[in-house]
């Protein structure tokens, strides 16, 4: 089959803007957040402990007959993945990754669908969450993964412990490596042409798109329970247009791709969740909203996410957040932390789970 090189121009977009990423240390913090952050420090940390998921050998399998048949019916003339899949085949092998696994331990997902998903969430901007329940739901994905329309997919926690792992055992470039390999192999790249070779942008790009929907959750969270404690104070300090703005699920919201995009968007949130939490501690505020689990949740995800800055809300770096088993996952259940147990990915209560890690 000859498809045209731009037919994947999307596809490379998301590997070849690039710009070096790595997780620093707290301690740059600011005070505040320092405290806040090492409140039970030892307890939490407990949860870095994970139990080994071997790498065990497994062939890639082509792409099921039921699922290629509906595809195709669904999608005459295909479209970028069914295309990347036909042309490319799966990108990445199982032995590229296999240092990133013990020799011991239950089946690992196969890390080059992993991989693959990896990329396919950069393209088109989604969470981890939104990104599980694609490989899930839709069918040009599982062409493109090899998948059974029956397949359940994964958890979605399994992808940030397969970027925890690629960034541990310092093998992100391969993510691009692979595609220039194959980009020279069809006379697509000069073979002294000069590339980029790190694809931590990537990583970070999707870390940030997670960060994003937690941060909105937890401030629509805190407005449904303000909507239901305090409905007439509450109407007197939100504009008109949060109505609009926190009126669904973040899990469903599709965010900007461009990085100044979500930047505006995170500091907008920012703002907004400022706002509401001067207007809480406002002295003539009724201050039992203070005390509300809701408005402390908002209180702390907004020390770890976000900073004032010459009277601004602005959103922190990556590099300048807390490690992931520190920071609040879900403004629903404030001891989940990611994790994996045995060969499932897992979003749990480090206090319940610790007995059996």
């Amino acid at each position: 089959m000859v498809v045209a090189q731009e037919d994947f121009s999307c596809f490379f977009a998301g590997i070849f803007r690039i710009q070096r990423w790595r997780i620093l240390a707290m301690e740059e913090l600011d005070r505040e957040s320092q405290d806040l952050l090492l409140l039970g420090y030892e307890q939490e940390a407990r949860v870095r402990r994970r139990l080994a998921m071997s790498m065990k050998p497994q062939e890639i399998s082509p792409v099921p007959e039921e699922t290629a048949r509906v595809a195709r019916a669904a999608n005459p003339k295909g479209n970028t993945y069914m295309l990347m899949r036909d042309e490319l085949g799966s990108i990445y092998e199982n032995p590229m990754f296999v240092a990133l696994f013990p020799r011991r331990g239950q089946p690992a997902e196969a890390p080059w669908r992993l991989a693959l998903v990896t990329v396919m969430q950069y393209m088109e901007g989604l969470s981890d969450r939104q990104t599980a329940e694609a490989v899930r739901e839709r069918i040009d994905w599982k062409y493109a993964l090899s998948l059974e329309l029956s397949d359940p997919g994964f958890d979605f926690s399994l992808l940030s412990e397969f970027r925890t792992r690629l960034l541990a055992g310092e093998a992100e470039r391969q993510l691009l490596q692979a595609l220039l390999d194959l980009c020279k192999s069809r006379g697509w790249l000069k073979a002294r042409g000069r590339q980029r070779t790190d694809s931590t942008y990537v990583l970070a790009a999707i870390r940030e798109l997670n960060r994003l929907e937690c941060a909105g959750e937890t401030l629509r969270h805190t407005l449904n329970v303000l909507a239901e404690v305090a409905p007439d104070w509450l109407l007197t300090q939100i504009p008109s247009e949060w109505f609009e703005r926190y009126s669904r699920r973040f899990d469903e919201y599709r965010f900007p791709k461009a990085q100044t995009q979500r930047l505006e968007l995170a500091e907008t949130i920012g703002a907004d969740g400022h706002q509401l939490l001067a207007a809480v501690y406002e002295s003539t505020a009724p201050a039992w909203l203070a005390e509300l689990p809701a408005v402390e949740t908002l209180r702390r995800v907004w020390v770890q996410q976000f900073f004032v800055e010459e009277g601004r809300c602005r959103w922190r770096s990556n590099e300048h957040i807390p490690p992931p088993a520190l920071i609040i996952a879900s403004p629903y259940d404030l001891d989940a932390r990611l994790g994996v147990k045995r060969n499932h990915g897992w979003i749990g209560d480090i206090r319940a789970s610790d007995g059996d890690l």
